[in-house]
């Protein structure tokens, strides 16, 4: 559980864990890798040991949480759907996704017109909203860019998101991983490398409004009632989930089933690493149990 330590700090440490996880008000579980596996389309959900045990006992206990997944090929409520299909209780104010960060943010800067490189797991939040949903087409003006997974990208919407910066949009990321996980091993992301297009061509600043953004954790933190220093953020991607809690004082957990192990996470800054490692959900659930 706690590696290159003595015995006396790492039994201090995993009292310290165990005393915060007890004191959390809520928490912040991200989806592939940590609660479920699925394949690049989160088609064929199933749970990891101990994902649906934890959840149940965080109800039992009163302890709100949220699911939190940078993926964006459905909306949080389709998300929120297919959970409960292999057996996770939650409604679907627990689901929550990179549009969901971003419809905050862009109703308040007052952003009506946004570009989407992505589907309606993303357009369906905004319209919701009351924002525009300018298609990629020709030279379109609109407030912002949103990308996500858009596996459809071509050099003609490339050109349209161009034009888009150059008449003054802000971009915006869902994520800035290269990968995610899935039961066949790690998927590449798409956000990423159209950012990286669209930044090469117009110098533009790539703004990501999912993890790890304290923007995506402010989202989750108002969606719990309960500011981020006093949440728990469980996840498997070292540069996702244990960057954006530690940089807000919250309780780092990670997990090595998706794509972290030891060595990725040992190799973070020392101010990003995790507060403690475990193998899955089923050490953290013996954890809260202590």
């Amino acid at each position: 559980m706690f590696t290159d330590l003595p015995q006396e700090a790492t039994a201090d440490r995993a009292s310290d864990v165990v005393r915060r996880l007890r004191a959390a008000r809520g928490f912040v579980f991200d989806m592939d890798g940590t609660l479920v596996l699925g394949d690049q389309r989160n088609h064929g959900l199933a749970p990891l040991p101990g994902a649906l045990e934890t959840t149940q006992l965080l109800d039992r206990r009163g302890v709100g949480y949220v699911v939190f997944t940078n993926g964006t090929p459905r909306t949080p409520q389709g998300y929120a759907q297919e959970l409960r299909k292999v057996g996770f209780v939650l409604d679907d104010s627990r689901m929550l996704t990179p549009a969901s960060s971003a419809v905050e943010l862009f109703v308040r800067r007052g952003y009506r017109r946004v570009i989407v490189l992505g589907g309606e797991g993303m357009t369906l939040p905004l319209r919701e909203a009351g924002i525009e949903v300018v298609e990629p087409v020709g030279r379109p003006q609109a407030d912002a860019v949103f990308i996500g997974w858009y596996r459809e990208f071509s050099i003609d919407t490339l050109e349209s998101a161009c034009h888009a910066v150059w008449g003054g949009a802000q971009v915006f990321s869902a994520s800035q991983s290269m990968f995610f996980a899935t039961a066949q091993g790690r998927a590449l992301g798409t956000s990423r490398p159209i950012s990286a297009m669209i930044r090469d061509l117009t110098g533009c600043r790539i703004n990501i409004v999912g993890k790890p953004s304290q923007e995506a954790l402010r989202c989750a933190a108002r969606r719990l009632r309960a500011p981020p220093r006093e949440l728990v953020v469980v996840g498997d991607d070292p540069s996702l989930e244990m960057p954006m809690a530690r940089r807000a004082g919250a309780l780092a957990v990670a997990v090595r089933s998706g794509l972290g192990d030891d060595e990725a996470y040992a190799q973070l800054p020392e101010a990003q690493r995790p507060d403690v490692v475990l193998d899955g959900l089923n050490d953290l659930l013996e954890l809260m149990r202590s």
